[in-house]
C-alpha cells in the first residue's frame, strides 16, 4: 500500500500546474483551508463533490487524485491489462503498418463465440483480473475469425467482435484506463457497423457515455447518451424487447451524468421514460448486458447521491423498495450497495455503513478496490474517526486509502 495520502497527490499536481493554493480554490469553488489542511495532512480526505472539483480544476481524473488501482492484483500468466492495451490498441490495424505473420488457424467461430459468453460472465462475476487475461486473446482471436467469416456468420461473428470491445472498455474503465476505454469503444462502434446492429451501436454509445462519466465530461456523455436514445425510440406497440433493453440503458447512461451536473429534473425526467420502457419490457438480457425495472430503481439511488446537491435521506428511502434478490449481475448489486453505504454515512449510521462496505468487499473482494465511491467514503470515515476503528482501518488498507491519521 502506498503511503502517498490525498494530500500529497494534491501537493504534486498543484505545483506541476505551477498553481498557488489560493488559484486552486479559486478554480474549484472550495475553501482554500481545505485544500491547506489536506497538504499538510491535518486532514485526511473530503466530500467526494468537492474530490470532483479538485480534480477537475487539477485537470485530472478523480481516480488518480484518489489513488484508485490501475493494475489488476493477481498478475495472470497470459496477459493482463498491458497485454490488453495492446490488443486495443491493434498496431497491424493502422494503415501501412504490415500484418504479422499468423502460422496458425484461428478457432472455430462457435467456439470462439462461446468464450466471449463465458467472458460476458466473468465481468458481471468481477473476476478482472481472470478476464484481463482472457480478453487480449479472444479479442486477437476475434479479430481473425471476423477476417475469414462470411455471409450471415460475419455478421453474427462482427457483432460479437462488437460486444468483446464493449468488455474490454467496461475492464479498462474500472482500472483507470479511460484513454484505452475510448479506443476500444470506438472499435467496437466500428464491429457494429460492420454487423449492420444498430441496436449493438447504441450499446456502444452507452458504454462511451460511461467513460466520458469517469472522464470528468459529463456534458458530453449526457448530451450522446439522449441524441442516441431518440434515435432508437422505440415503438410501444411494434419493437421487442431488445430495442427497449438498448433505449433503457441509454435513458440511465444519460440520467447519471445529468444528475452530476445537478439537473436532478432532467435526471429524473429521463429516468421516469426508463421506468416506463422496462414495465414494457420486462426483464431484458441483451448486449452483454441486462435492463429491468430494478436497474432504473438502483440508478434512482445513485442520482440521488449524486452532484453538489445530494439527498442521502432521499436515497435511503429509495433504496428500501429495492428488491436485492431481483438484480442478476453480482457487480450491478455490489455497486449498488456502495451508493447504500455512502447514504448511510451521511445520515450519521457509519456502523451501518461499514457493515454495508464489508459485505460488499466479502462478496466482491477484487471488484471492490476499483470503486471511486469506496475509496471515498472510508476516506470520509476515516477523517472522522474519534477511536481507532480496526474493522475500518483494515478496509482502509485492504482499498489502499491510507489510514494514517
Amino acid at each position: 500500500m502506498s503511503n502517498t495520502t490525498i494530500g500529497d497527490r494534491i501537493r504534486a499536481l498543484r505545483e506541476f500546474r505551477d498553481v498557488t493554493q489560493e488559484e486552486l480554490a479559486t478554480r474549484a469553488g472550495v475553501h482554500v483551508d481545505t485544500i491547506r489542511k489536506l497538504e499538510q495532512g491535518t486532514r485526511q480526505s473530503a466530500r467526494l463533490n468537492t474530490l470532483r472539483s479538485l480534480a477537475s480544476a487539477l485537470d485530472t481524473e478523480l481516480e488518480r487524485l484518489l489513488g484508485s488501482p490501475t493494475v489488476t492484483p493477481h498478475q495472470p500468466d497470459d496477459g493482463g491489462l498491458l497485454a490488453l492495451r495492446d490488443a486495443i490498441q491493434d498496431i497491424g490495424a493502422l494503415p501501412g503498418v504490415p500484418p504479422e505473420d499468423i502460422d496458425e488457424d484461428p478457432p472455430a467461430a462457435d467456439a470462439w463465440t462461446g468464450s466471449v459468453r463465458s467472458a460476458v460472465s466473468l465481468y458481471w462475476k468481477g473476476g478482472y483480473s481472470t478476464l484481463s487475461g482472457q480478453l487480449p486473446l479472444i479479442l486477437r482471436d476475434g479479430r481473425a475469425v471476423a477476417r475469414d467469416a462470411t455471409g450471415s456468420t460475419a455478421r453474427d461473428v462482427w457483432q460479437q467482435l462488437a460486444l468483446v470491445y464493449q468488455l474490454a472498455a467496461s475492464l479498462a474503465t474500472q482500472a483507470g484506463h479511460s484513454s484505452w476505454a475510448f479506443q476500444a469503444v470506438e472499435k467496437q462502434l466500428a464491429a457494429a457497423a460492420r454487423a449492420s446492429d444498430p441496436l449493438m451501436a447504441g450499446m456502444g454509445v452507452s458504454t462511451l457515455s460511461w467513460v466520458l462519466l469517469r472522464q470528468g465530461r459529463w456534458e458530453q456523455a449526457q448530451q450522446i447518451a439522449e441524441r442516441k436514445a431518440d434515435e432508437l425510440e422505440p415503438s410501444f406497440r411494434k419493437a421487442g424487447k431488445a430495442q427497449f433493453g438498448v433505449y433503457g440503458n441509454l435513458l440511465v447512461a444519460a440520467a447519471a451524468p445529468a444528475a452530476r451536473r445537478d439537473r436532478r429534473d432532467e435526471a429524473d425526467e429521463l429516468l421516469n421514460l426508463a421506468e416506463t420502457a422496462a414495465t414494457r419490457s420486462g426483464q431484458v438480457r441483451v448486449y452483454g448486458t441486462a435492463f429491468s425495472r430494478v436497474d432504473v430503481q438502483t440508478q434512482q439511488v445513485n442520482i440521488a447521491m449524486a452532484g453538489e446537491n445530494n439527498e442521502p435521506e432521499k436515497a435511503l428511502r429509495l433504496a428500501a423498495c429495492v428488491d436485492l434478490t431481483a438484480i442478476s449481475r453480482p457487480v450491478h448489486s455490489a455497486r449498488h450497495r456502495v451508493d447504500v453505504a455512502h447514504a448511510q454515512y451521511q445520515m450519521g449510521d457509519g456502523d451501518g455503513a461499514l457493515a454495508t462496505l464489508l459485505e460488499v468487499e466479502n462478496e466482491q473482494p477484487e471488484w471492490i478496490r476499483y470503486q471511486t465511491m469506496a475509496a471515498a467514503t472510508v476516506q470520509e470515515m476515516l477523517g472522522a474517526e474519534r477511536r481507532r476503528n480496526t474493522a475500518l482501518r483494515g478496509l482502509a488498507s485492504r482499498l489502499g486509502v491510507d489510514p494514517s491519521l
